[in-house]
């Protein structure tokens, strides 16, 4: 018998079959997508370093998705909206990824990439070394955030006959159907007005 043309198990396999599992039920195991595949917990052993490079996958895969062009030829900040914008889409779609990812150090070279070309245009527009995680960091919070936002209800506030929150009411009956949109744009252009006056006023430096 032949050998088969492609392998049985892979990297890319493993993290597809990963990502299906926390799309569906928000959490995977790697025996569970052992399952899934077919094969022996072990094999899947021999492909990566256990839960935490089960997890180093499903980052790659969602940032790949992510346009790493959305950072070049443009000004520092231009680029960090556009880059923002990018990031936040890609993970709207795998919103159940977020807090798994938020939580685990990045180690996927492909993903510290993009950190790294991020941290270069904030250090080349004049941020201080202290300055340039806090402003990375900020900009993960703001755009993880509004990702989980793009997956709760419409209705987030549920004013019942007995609360006493009319204004509350009145506000959300006025509200449109694109506010997780409409709270995005606020929160990041509050966030870039920010760092634009930090680089203005100086010293450049972390409080």
């Amino acid at each position: 018998m032949g050998r088969p043309r492609k392998a049985l198990l892979d990297r890319e396999r493993i993290g597809a079959t990963a990502l299906e599992l926390v799309d569906e039920k928000g959490d995977f195991s790697v025996p569970e997508v052992a399952r899934r595949l077919g094969v022996q917990t072990a094999s899947v052993y021999h492909h990566v370093d256990g839960r935490a490079g089960v997890i180093e996958l499903l980052r790659e895969r969602i940032t790949d998705a992510i346009d790493p062009g959305t950072l070049s030829d443009v000004p520092w900040d231009t680029a960090l909206e556009r880059w923002a914008r990018s990031y936040r889409a890609a993970f709207a779609a795998h919103p159940r990824t977020i807090p798994m990812l938020m939580t685990s150090p990045i180690r996927a070279p492909r993903v510290l990439a993009q950190y790294e070309s991020v941290a270069g245009l904030l250090s080349e527009a004049g941020f201080a070394p202290s300055l340039v995680l806090p402003v990375i960091t900020g900009l993960d919070n703001i755009v993880l955030g509004s990702a989980l936002d793009m997956s709760a209800p419409d209705t987030m506030w549920e004013v019942s006959e007995g609360a006493e929150a009319p204004r509350l009411a009145a506000a959300q009956a006025a509200t449109s159907p694109s506010r997780a949109d409409q709270a995005f744009d606020l929160t990041l252009a509050g966030f870039l007005g920010h760092c634009r006056d930090l680089l203005r006023t100086g010293p450049h430096q972390a409080p």
